[in-house]
């Protein structure tokens, strides 16, 4: 199974966490339930590995 990096591997830290708060800007508490939904997908079809997602949702889960 692919190891999954759990230490910090992306620059620009402070740019992307304004970005994603933005992205929630105006919506409603359910607009941005589904936002989070549709965000995870998309990110859950780009890594494509079934093995890496499931240990990403077992880090998740644990943390």
């Amino acid at each position: 199974m692919p190891a999954l990096t759990l230490t910090p591997n992306l620059g620009g830290h402070d740019d992307l966490y304004e970005a994603l708060v933005r992205l929630h800007d105006g919506l409603s508490d359910e607009q941005s339930l589904r936002l989070w939904s549709r965000l995870a997908l998309i990110l859950m079809n780009h890594i494509g590995d079934r093995d890496v997602l499931f240990a990403a949702m077992e880090a998740a889960r644990r943390s």
